[in-house]
């Protein structure tokens, strides 16, 4: 599974309550992928209800 963020993020930050290893807040409290985007075995679900949550749907999940 790989994980993206468009522009389209606003950074309500409500993504990163899922407390996930491969999204983090830049300094301007804009949302941003950590490494490459692959989410890491047992991370799969947050990242779902991460992009679920975000409400200009700028969290792209990659089933792979």
């Amino acid at each position: 599974m790989k994980v993206g963020v468009s522009s389209a993020c606003q950074g309500h930050g409500r993504c990163l309550i899922f407390d996930l290893a491969v999204l983090e807040a830049d300094d301007l409290g804009f949302v941003q992928v950590v490494g490459d985007g692959t989410v890491p075995d047992g991370e799969h679900e947050a990242v779902r209800l991460a992009a679920a949550n975000c409400p200009e749907r700028a969290i792209a999940v990659e089933e792979a």
